[in-house]
């Protein structure tokens, strides 16, 4: 990189843009096109320079918010390599990301990897709300389907190298500087605060608490002493240069305000320390004051808790840091709360021994138990799970081969029936239902293929719908899940599977009416033996919560009038007792000795038409999913290719004659 590359790239866009917005920091976001432009040249320069050794088939792992870029370009380059991202900062809130201009660039970046990782649960859910809400990707279970490409997404915290925090301070070295030190201060109680220059770490606020502390608690006046670390970062940055200037005043305040001649309530050092002194701070310290704003994970507690050898100690934890997912143990602090935390710092000091053992004991056995290696473990097994599911569902892709099995068995038979979903399976789906009208191409295939084989078109839509599509087209169809039929070829009108009570719809209307009103862009849509609720022109989130609500609404009402719950893709139907896809698919092969059987569906309620299915018959799932079909592929786009070719079969006992 050259000078301006650094500059614009690291500082401009990173720091510049990146790390404020996921710290919850808007207002130091800079919007200047030319930072982007100068983080994609970089990331596309990393990319290169890794393309230059990488074997197509490597594991190549990514760290942080400087490469967000970086999976999809190496994706594309090498397909066939697996992927790893790990985030070690947090990743923000839907309303905090979607204020980026380049959100989707962003996230589509991300999701080249195979693998994306986070230090908790909560960012973890914020980046597939993000890749939902921005990229319009469904994800369930912690995976998203991008396409024809599976990403896991988790949660990994992130641990330290236990033994080398518990050695060091057994070291003659730090010994010899827990000796030195101890002479300076004497027996007063220390609290130790480590921290980089930065805002997102909350120093001021602490020291705004501590200075309360000294207020409100006079007896701790000339017994205790806040060491202060600051890390120098960024300087040359505007806002890191004003919080440096600010935390000088602040310091130099409170030891004007509380000092004596032989007592200062403040040791600040503005540098880093090496491990010997930093194992010394922790060992030595009384208590341990971190509390961040906003944090990825933040090592330095765990460090603390693994130097404190005697388990005597406290340790004031920010609830706002990624640790205080595991560290519950610690006394958990918002760190905005100035009041709360000098609370915190009286509640540390006077906590008796007995206490603190306990609780560091328990906290040092998680550390030790997730320590980094254990990390990288669990990861890298995380990793070689993702890529065995996208392997499995990769050997049930349609392969050329397999087709041109399933083109020759049609060649073949003499009675062939292709049983076709609708939603999803021949069509995309539509915001609105009744926009999803099959157009001339999809019938100019579907008339062609029906001259091969009998089709038939089994969906969960009306009757009155799907009659009107398909009125002069020569394929049978199955509305509302196989509750009527109409067989084109035998020239036969729509016939009932059964008898149609409708007494159990107005009391299950009142509830799917009441969620409307509390959903704006959701309607209800009522059919003969079912209603259906819509919501995919809904607020994504609020779409989520408002099904879950209702299915847990609606479940006992359903089970205690025999009734069943269909849900799917921002839809939810309820449906009368009586037929399903299943029934009347295997009812009407039952009838009739057919040759051939293909069946193509998108949703779960095919899932048991496959499964139900001879052995002999071609089953096909629509989308990158799980399934019991023989195989997949990726999009209806694809099946209307499919059936296409197959409308062009010439059967062979044609061909003889």
């Amino acid at each position: 990189m050259d000078q301006q590359e650094i500059e614009y790239f690291y500082e401009g866009f990173s720091n510049g843009v990146l790390w404020p917005a996921f710290h919850y920091f808007p207002q130091y976001i800079t919007y200047e096109n030319k930072f982007w432009e100068a983080y994609v040249t970089v990331n596309q320069k990393f990319c290169a320079a890794i393309l230059e050794r990488a074997e197509p088939e490597d594991t190549i792992w990514i760290h942080d918010y400087h490469l967000l870029l970086l999976p999809q370009m190496i994706k594309e380059a090498l397909p066939n390599a697996t992927i790893a991202f790990f985030q070690h900062i947090p990743f923000p809130s839907y309303e905090i990301f979607r204020m980026l201009p380049w959100r989707e660039e962003l996230l589509a970046g991300m999701c080249g990897a195979d693998l994306v990782g986070f230090h908790t649960y909560d960012d973890m859910r914020h980046f597939m709300s993000a890749v939902s809400r921005v990229l319009g990707y469904s994800n369930e279970k912690g995976y998203i389907r991008a396409g024809g490409h599976l990403i896991n997404v988790d949660a990994f915290p992130m641990g330290i190298d236990y033994q080398k925090y518990a050695a060091s301070v057994v070291d003659e070295a730090t010994q010899e500087t827990i000796a030195k030190y101890r002479s300076i201060l004497g027996e007063q109680k220390l609290l130790l605060s480590i921290d980089r220059l930065d805002y997102s770490k909350g120093i001021l606020q602490r020291l705004a608490a501590f200075d309360l502390f000294l207020q409100e608690h006079e007896q701790h006046r000339s017994q205790v002493s806040l060491i202060m670390i600051v890390v120098p970062s960024r300087e040359q940055v505007k806002e890191y240069a004003e919080l440096k200037e600010e935390i000088d005043t602040l310091v130099g305040r409170i030891n004007s305000r509380y000092s004596t001649f032989d007592w200062m309530p403040i040791h600040y050092f503005y540098r880093g320390f090496p491990l010997t002194e930093l194992s010394a701070f922790y060992n030595m310290a009384d208590v341990g004051l971190v509390t961040p704003l906003r944090d990825g994970m933040n090592l330095v507690c765990k460090e603390f808790v693994a130097s404190k050898l005697d388990c005597k100690g406290v340790l004031i934890l920010s609830e706002m840091a990624g640790a205080s997912k595991e560290l519950q143990e610690a006394i958990l602090v918002n760190p905005n709360d100035i009041e709360e935390v000098a609370q915190a710092i009286h509640q540390a000091l006077i906590m008796d021994e007995e206490q603190q053992v306990r609780r560091m004991a328990a906290m040092q056995e998680n550390v030790r138990k997730y320590d980094v290696f254990q990390w990288v473990n669990v990861f890298m097994d995380r990793l070689e799970h993702v890529k065995q599911k996208q392997r499995e569902l990769r050997s049930k892709r349609l392969s050329r081969v397999d087709f041109e099995q399933l083109e020759q068995q049609l060649k073949l038979a003499e009675k062939p029936v292709v049983f076709l979903d609708y939603d999803g399976t021949l069509v995309g789906y539509q915001p609105k239902p009744q926009d999803a009208v099959p157009n001339r191409e999809l019938k100019a295939v579907i008339r062609q293929l029906a001259k091969k084989a009998l089709v038939t078109i089994i969906s969960g839509r009306d009757r009155e719908t799907l009659g009107k599509w398909f009125e002069q087209d020569p394929v049978n169809l199955m509305a509302e899940h196989g509750l009527w039929i109409r067989r084109k070829d035998r020239g036969e009108g729509w016939k009932s599977m059964l008898q149609i009570d409708s007494s159990w719809k107005p009391s299950i209307r009142r509830v799917m009416d009441y969620y409307v009103l509390r959903t704006p862009g959701a309607f209800v849509e009522e059919k003969n033996n079912s209603l259906v609720w819509h919501c995919r022109q809904a607020e994504n989130g609020l779409r989520d919560l408002r099904m879950r609500e209702m299915f847990c609404h609606l479940k006992y009402i359903a089970r205690g009038n025999n009734l069943q719950v269909l849900e799917g893709d921002f839809f939810m139907e309820i449906k009368g007792p009586g037929v399903d896809k299943t029934k009347a698919a295997m009812d009407f092969i039952a009838k009739e000795h057919f040759d051939f059987i293909l069946a193509i569906g998108d949703h779960w309620t095919d899932e048991e038409t496959f499964k139900a299915l001879p052995a002999s018959a071609y089953s096909i799932c629509v989308g990158d999913k799980c399934t019991q079909a023989r195989f997949n592929v990726s999009s209806h786009q694809e099946v209307n290719q499919l059936l296409e070719k197959l409308g062009q079969v010439e059967p062979l006992k044609l061909m003889m004659i």
